[in-house]
């Protein structure tokens, strides 16, 4: 997924082998076709591909607590000025994608997303989407801090631990979150000669290194 591999190193060695069996292929057999259509997934390889497919084709989180992720993730990374929410990054959609993908999230997000809701339920009689923005923000602050939380807290303060990690790495993977820290990634350069003080500190101001 790109987000997931939004910095992806391509290394020689696997590259070279991949030339090297291609040119080993028996000639009276087609080649297989392993072009990608879309430029994205250009750097993937047909086998990571499927998995993707086959990982968005399933679903794991109900619509509640997709809705309560989106909740959670536009309170954790709001809308401002110079930037989109979590929402707009549609970072839900990442987690859902990565718990299918990371397995190991599926119980300690599932029994979060379900702690939130039964202490909301006790505390305002409704689920934790469905709760004021100011009483979402009070029981957040009781479990933000995690130096600060009472004892009786500490199963959300594990949980926030892990959501807010994953929003922030589903929101600054993303193209508006890339954006926002300015990052601009490999970008074409001029290359305009070696500098002068450089060349003269050398003693090689006879030589053109234009």
């Amino acid at each position: 997924m790109n987000r997931r591999e939004s910095i992806k190193a391509i290394g020689i060695t696997s590259l070279t082998a991949g030339l090297l069996l291609d040119a080993c292929k028996p000639k009276d057999k087609p080649e297989e076709n392993t072009t990608v259509a879309d430029p994205e997934m250009a750097d993937r390889q047909p086998v990571e591909i499927e998995k993707d497919k086959k990982l968005n084709a399933e679903k794991f989180f109900t619509e509640h607590e997709m809705a309560t992720i989106v909740v959670l993730g536009d309170l954790i990374i709001p809308k401002d000025d110079h930037s989109g929410s979590a929402s707009d990054a549609k970072v839900a959609d990442f987690i859902e994608f990565i718990v299918k993908d990371q397995p190991g999230h599926q119980v300690p997000l599932r029994g979060g997303l379900r702690w939130l809701d039964v202490q909301c339920q006790k505390r305002y009689n409704n689920g934790f989407k469905d709760c004021k923005p100011e009483e979402q923000t009070a029981i957040l602050d009781e479990i933000a801090y995690p130096s600060l939380a009472k004892s009786e807290m500490k199963a959300g303060v594990v949980f926030f631990n892990r959501i807010r990690s994953l929003v922030a790495t589903g929101f600054y993977t993303s193209k508006i979150g890339m954006e926002d820290i300015g990052y601009m990634g490999n970008q074409p350069n001029k290359w305009e000669g070696v500098p002068k003080d450089i060349i003269k500190e050398h003693g090689l101001e006879e030589f053109d290194f234009g």
